[in-house]
């Protein structure tokens, strides 16, 4: 296997998180609040929230059981590649990946069942994974 030009520190963000799936003109929800990662992206059909599975109501249609990887920054904010040289690895292997990038770094999705597979790829391609 090829190893990436980039070579990234990851960190698991702690939870357990799910990507939720509302009508456009949704108002966002107040449990779509509170500590920790949350994202929230209008779209012309959608709202969509990433945010803790255990907040997230039952009767709201919804992916869960995803474990969410962060970038250890700092890289420069225009640097090309960085998503590229995460997800290659993962996807040519069949694992699904949902990402929301901020400003200071990127957030992968996984599902929660990919996470030991994924963390042997990423390492496996010169990523490492700190605390």
């Amino acid at each position: 296997m090829r190893k990436a030009s980039l070579s990234l520190k990851l960190r698991f963000v702690p939870g357990q998180y799910a990507v939720a799936r509302l009508a456009a003109d949704s108002t966002i929800p107040d449990w779509a609040s509170g500590p920790g990662f949350h994202a929230i992206v209008r779209a012309d059909d959608e709202l969509t929230i990433v945010c803790s599975a255990d907040v997230v109501p039952d009767e709201v249609e919804a992916e869960r059981e995803w474990a969410c990887l962060r970038t250890v920054g700092p890289f420069a904010f225009q640097a090309a590649g960085v998503v590229l040289t995460l997800i290659a690895p993962l996807s040519s292997n069949g694992i699904g990946v949902f990402v929301v990038c901020t400003f200071d770094g990127e957030h992968l999705l996984i599902k929660e069942g990919d996470r030991r597979k994924a963390v042997e790829l990423l390492v496996a391609n010169g990523h490492q994974f700190v605390t």
